[in-house]
């Protein structure tokens, strides 16, 4: 079975066990600081899919590096590791996200400017983004990218905006070439 599919369905699984005990903000906030430990831990994965390691010191260790989170999150980082879909947690964990996100109407976007966006700027932009897409709130990520010269370029799902100088100059270029053929 394709890592999508299996990551869909355990997202799903995710989503309908929040929904019931209505934890599903909470479950979001601790799954995502779980997808950064595994994001920017890169010997975390291999560790945990090492066949010398036995499961139950694998589970005693998540237990102990997770200690503190809600036991749904921690229980299902040891099934995951238990069934060897370690490699699958950060996708399991986008899909969950994405799938509370469509519940409550909200969508997540990247902001590519060549400085920090300031506050106002942020408010303008989910505000302005929020009834284009057809959302109740966007929630925006700012990287700083100089290589774009100026403007912004925002990308929300598999959709980009691209406002940016550098953008606008890479299009101006192709029009010459393909007018010079």
């Amino acid at each position: 079975m394709s890592e999508q599919v299996v990551a869909k369905r355990y997202a799903d699984a995710l989503f309908q066990l929040g929904k019931e005990k209505n934890t599903q903000e909470q479950l979001v906030k601790e799954f995502r600081v779980v997808r950064e430990v595994f994001n920017n831990n890169k010997q975390l994965v291999p560790f945990l899919k090492h066949p010398k390691v036995n499961n139950e010191k694998k589970k005693q260790f998540i237990q102990e590096v997770f200690q503190g989170l809600h036991t749904d999150v921690v229980n299902t980082i040891k099934l995951l590791v238990e069934r060897h879909r370690t490699a699958a947690i950060p996708s399991i964990i986008d899909h969950f996200i994405q799938l509370v996100n469509d519940a409550k109407g909200i969508a997540d976007a990247t902001v590519y400017s060549v400085r920090e966006l300031t506050e106002v700027e942020r408010t303008q932009l989910q505000v302005s983004f929020a009834k284009r897409m057809g959302k109740t709130a966007i929630n925006l990520e700012n990287v700083v990218d100089p290589s774009i010269v100026g403007g912004i370029k925002i990308r929300v799902g598999n959709t980009i905006y691209d406002g940016t100088v550098r953008g606008k100059l890479d299009r101006i270029s192709r029009k010459i070439v393909s007018a010079n053929k």
